[in-house]
C-alpha cells in the first residue's frame, strides 16, 4: 500500500525557515514525479512546486521561487521542501503528492502538515 507521510510543520516567525519531509513507502518511486501543494483557509489548493524523482528536475510557483527548495533523498525515499524567508501568506496546510512522471493527475496524497507563519 502506497503511503505518503508529511512531517515538519509548525509555527514560525516571518523570515524564518522550516523543512517539510514527505516519507514515501509502498513502491519504488523512480518513475514518479512528486509535488508539494498547499491550501490556506478559505482558499483553493495551489501547487507550490515539484520534482521528478529520477532526474531531480524541479519547478516552483512564482510565489515561492527563490525562497523554497525541493529535493529528494533516494536512500531514505523522502522528499523535502525547504522553506526560507517565510511570510504570513505562506500559512497553509502543506501536502505532498505523487503521480506517474508522464501523467498529469496525482494519484497519491499525504495527510498534510500545518505551517503557520506569524507576523
Amino acid at each position: 500500500q502506497v503511503q505518503l507521510v508529511e512531517s515538519g510543520g509548525g509555527l514560525v516567525q516571518a523570515g524564518g525557515s522550516l523543512r517539510l519531509s514527505c516519507a514515501l513507502s509502498g513502491r519504488t518511486f523512480s518513475s514518479y514525479a512528486m509535488g508539494w501543494f498547499r491550501q490556506a483557509p478559505g482558499k483553493e489548493r495551489e501547487a507550490v512546486g515539484g520534482i521528478v524523482w529520477s532526474s531531480g528536475s524541479t519547478n516552483y510557483a512564482d510565489s515561492v521561487k527563490g525562497r523554497f527548495n525541493i529535493s529528494r533523498d533516494n536512500a531514505k525515499n523522502t522528499v523535502y521542501l525547504q522553506m526560507n524567508s517565510l511570510k504570513p501568506e505562506d500559512t497553509a496546510v502543506y501536502y505532498c503528492a505523487a503521480r506517474y512522471v508522464l501523467a498529469t493527475k496525482y494519484l497519491y496524497w499525504g495527510q498534510g502538515t500545518q505551517v503557520t507563519v506569524s507576523s
